[in-house]
C-alpha cells in the first residue's frame, strides 16, 4: 500500500485476470482438444518395449492432459514424439506421418498460445509504468506549486521566467545521456544547423531551384518501421566532453598547456580506436593462453605482450585523469561507472603483476579477473554503452517484479512442503516400501539380461529435488519454473504416499494440479513479465529522446514522412531493343515462369535421399545443370534490361 510502485504493479496484475482467464479457457479447451485425440491415436500404443515403463503416455484421459502439458513446456517432447513414431512401425512412412500431430501442437500451443501471456504482461506493465510516472509527475507539481507558495516574490519572478524560458525552446534538440549511477549529466544543446546528412543516401532525382544542386544531391532515406528515426542515429557533429573548471591532483589548473593537451588527445577519434584496436588485441592474447602448461614458450610471448597492453591501457587512464581529474569535483574520471570499471580492471592487472609468487591465491583471482578486459570496450562503443544502459536501468527498477515472484513462490513452496514432506523417499529396490525394509542387497539385472545378474546394496534414498523444507522446496519449484526436468518431479510427487512410505504407482494423480498451477502462474505469466519488463524499458528509452517534443509518436512520424516523401523513380531504357529485353524481363508471365523454375528446382533438390540408384543421381545433376543455366539467361537479360550500374 505504501510503495507506489510495487502496488502500481499488482494492481495492474490484478486488472489483467479477466485477460488471463479467457487465454486459460482457450488453453483448456486446447489441452482437452489434442488430449482426445492423442487417446485416439496412441491409446494403448506405447507398450513396444516391456522393458521400460513410460510414464508420458496417453491410455486415459488424466495421463492424456498430462502429457499434452509437458509437451506444450517444451520439456522433453521429442520423447514422447519418437515413442509415437515407434509405436505405429518406427520411422518409415506410416510411423512419420505421426510428428504431424506433435509438429501442430507444440507450434499452436507453444510459439502462439503461451506467447499471448508475454503480450499480456507486457500491456500490464505498461499500465503500471504509466500510471507511476503519473503519480511522480503529480507529486512534483504539488512540490512546486508548495515552493511557490514559500518563496518571496523575488523568487516567483525568477520561477516564472525560467518557466516561460523552458516553454520557448524550439530550435533546440535536448539531448540527456542517462549514467549507470542514475544522474543526468548536464544537458548537451545542439542546433538543429549542426544536423549532418548522411552520405550514402540517395541522390535526389528532382533538383529544386530554390537551392543550389549539391544540396538537394543528398536526400534522406525513406522511413522504414513504425517509429521514425531516433536522435542517436542522427549524424551530429560530435563536441568533446568539457574539462571540468576545477583542477586536477592539485596541480594543473584548468588553463594548463599540458592539461588541454591531454585533453585533446583524449577526445581525438584516432586515440579512441587505437585503444578499441589494443582492446581487441588483448582479448585475443587472453583467449590464446595455454592454461594446463604455464610455463610454455607461447605463454611467455603472451605475458610480454600483456605487459604492453597494461602499460598502454595505464597511459590511458593517467590522460583522462590528467585531462578530467580524479574524482573529487562533478565530472571526475571516477564519477562514472563505466570509468570506474576501466580503473579496476587495469589495477588489476598492475596489482597481479606487483606480487609475482603465484603460490598466493589473492594473485590466481587478480589473474582472473582479467577476463573483465574486453568489458573495456563498452564505454567506447556508443550502441553498445546505450543498451548496457538500459539494462541497468532495468535492473534498477525491476526490484518489484523480483519482489512479487518471490512472495508467490514463497507461498506456493510453503503449500509444496505440506504435501510432500518425507514422501519422496524411497529404496532402490523397489519391492521395500519402508526404511526398515530397505536393508540388505538385491539382485538386478544389467540392461535388463536375465544372464547378467548383479547384487547391489539397498539404501533409503530422497528425490533429487524435495519438499523437505521451504528452502529446498523453493528450490525444487524453481527448477520446476524452467521447465527442466520438471516432469520427473511432478511423477514421483504423484506416485508419493505418505511420509517414510515409498511411492505407489499413480497413486495420487491429482496432486498434479498444484504443479499446472504453478507453471501456469510462475512460468508462464510471471516469467514473462521479466520479458515485458526489459522490453517496456527499451521502448521507454527510445522515447526518452523525444521527452520535451510536443508532438506524439504517430505526428513525428507523420512530420518525417512528410518531410523525406519522394516521388518514385522507375527507370526505361531509351535503346529500343534494350526496351524489349526489359518489358519481358517486367512482364508478369516471365516472374511466374521464375518462380515455377524455383519451385521444381526445389523439389528436385528435396529428392535426393540416402541409398539414391546411380540413374537417380545422374538424372539430378543433370536437372541441375539444366536449372542453373536457366537462372543463369535470366541473370542476362535482366543485366542486359538494367545494365550493371
Amino acid at each position: 500500500r505504501y510503495w507506489n510502485s510495487l502496488s502500481n504493479l499488482v494492481a495492474s496484475l490484478l486488472n489483467s485476470v479477466r485477460s488471463i482467464a479467457s487465454l486459460l479457457l482457450l488453453l483448456f479447451l486446447f489441452i482437452i482438444i489434442f488430449s482426445l485425440l492423442g487417446m485416439q491415436l496412441f491409446g494403448g500404443k506405447f507398450n513396444f518395449d516391456e522393458m521400460q515403463t513410460r510414464r508420458s503416455t496417453f491410455d486415459n484421459f488424466p495421463q492424456s492432459l498430462l502429457t499434452v502439458f509437458q509437451i506444450l513446456t517444451g520439456e522433453d517432447w521429442n520423447s514422447v514424439m519418437y515413442d509415437g513414431i515407434m509405436a505405429y512401425g518406427g520411422p518409415s512412412f506410416p510411423g512419420m506421418l505421426v510428428c504431424i500431430y506433435f509438429i501442430i501442437l507444440f507450434i499452436c500451443g507453444n510459439y502462439i498460445l503461451l506467447n499471448v501471456f508475454l503480450a499480456i504482461a507486457v500491456d500490464n506493465l505498461a499500465d503500471a509504468e504509466s500510471l507511476t510516472s503519473a503519480q511522480k509527475e503529480e507529486e512534483e507539481e504539488k512540490e512546486r506549486k508548495k515552493l511557490a507558495r514559500t518563496a518571496s516574490p523575488e523568487k516567483k519572478q525568477e520561477i516564472e521566467k525560467t518557466a516561460v524560458e523552458e516553454e520557448t525552446k524550439e530550435e533546440k534538440i535536448e539531448l540527456k545521456s542517462i549514467t549507470a549511477d542514475g544522474e543526468s549529466p548536464p544537458a548537451t544543446k545542439i542546433n538543429v544547423d549542426d544536423y549532418q546528412p548522411n552520405e550514402n543516401e540517395e541522390k535526389s532525382p528532382y533538383p529544386t531551384t530554390e537551392a543550389p544542386a549539391e544540396e538537394d544531391e543528398e536526400e534522406p532515406e525513406m522511413p522504414v518501421g513504425p517509429r521514425p528515426r531516433p536522435m542517436s542515429e542522427l549524424h551530429l557533429k560530435e563536441k568533446a566532453v568539457p574539462m571540468p573548471d576545477a583542477s586536477a591532483f592539485f596541480i594543473f589548473s584548468p588553463n594548463n598547456r599540458f592539461r588541454v593537451h591531454c585533453h585533446r588527445i583524449v577526445n581525438d577519434n584516432i586515440f579512441t580506436n587505437l585503444i578499441l584496436f589494443f582492446i581487441l588485441l588483448s582479448s585475443i592474447s587472453l583467449a590464446a593462453e595455454d592454461p594446463v602448461r604455464h610455463l610454455s614458450f607461447r605463454n611467455q610471448i603472451l605475458g610480454n605482450a600483456d605487459y604492453v597492453f597494461t602499460s598502454i591501457f595505464t597511459l590511458e587512464i593517467i590522460l583522462k585523469m590528467t585531462a578530467y581529474g580524479a574524482f573529487l569535483h562533478k565530472g571526475s574520471f571516477c564519477r562514472n561507472y563505466f570509468n570506474i570499471l576501466d580503473l579496476l580492471v587495469v589495477s588489476v592487472s598492475l596489482i597481479s603483476f606487483g606480487i609475482q609468487s603465484s603460490a598466493i591465491n589473492v594473485v590466481k583471482i587478480l589473474r582472473v579477473l582479467r577476463v573483465l578486459r574486453p568489458l573495456r570496450a563498452i564505454n567506447r562503443a556508443k550502441g553498445l554503452k546505450h543498451v548496457v544502459q538500459c539494462v541497468f536501468v532495468a535492473i534498477r527498477t525491476i526490484g518489484n517484479i523480483v519482489i512479487v515472484t518471490t512472495l508467490l513462490q514463497f507461498m506456493f513452496a510453503c503449500i509444496g512442503v505440506q504435501l510432500f514432506k518425507g514422501k519422496l523417499y524411497s529404496c532402490t529396490d523397489s519391492s521395500k516400501q519402508t526404511a526398515a525394509e530397505c536393508r540388505g542387497y538385491y539382485i538386478t539385472y544389467k540392461d535388463g539380461e536375465v544372464n547378467q545378474p548383479m547384487i547391489q546394496p539397498r539404501s533409503w534414498e530422497n528425490s533429487k529435488f524435495d519438499f523437505d523444507n521451504v528452502l529446498t522446496a523453493m528450490m525444487a519449484l524453481f527448477t520446476v519454473s524452467t521447465f527442466e526436468g520438471w516432469p520427473e518431479l511432478l511423477y514421483r510427487s504423484i506416485d508419493s504416499h505418505m511420509e517414510d512410505v515409498g511411492p505407489i504407482y499413480n497413486h495420487r494423480v491429482e496432486i498434479s494440479i498444484f504443479f499446472i498451477i504453478y507453471i501456469i502462474i510462475i512460468a508462464f505469466f510471471m516469467m514473462n513479465i521479466f520479458v515485458g519488463f526489459v522490453i517496456v524499458t527499451f521502448q521507454e528509452q527510445g522515447e526518452q529522446e523525444y521527452k520535451n517534443c510536443e508532438l506524439d509518436k504517430n505526428q513525428r512520424q507523420c512530420v518525417e514522412y512528410a518531410l523525406k516523401a519522394r516521388p518514385l523513380r522507375r527507370y526505361i531504357p531509351k535503346n529500343q531493343y534494350q526496351y524489349k529485353v526489359w518489358y519481358v524481363v517486367n512482364s508478369t508471365y516471365f516472374e511466374y515462369l521464375m518462380f515455377v523454375l524455383i519451385l521444381l528446382n526445389t523439389i528436385c533438390l528435396a529428392m535426393q535421399h540416402y541409398g539414391q540408384s546411380c540413374m537417380f543421381k545422374e538424372a539430378m545433376n543433370i536437372l541441375n545443370m539444366l536449372f542453373t543455366g536457366l537462372f543463369t539467361v535470366e541473370m542476362v537479360l535482366k543485366l542486359i534490361a538494367f545494365k550493371p550500374k
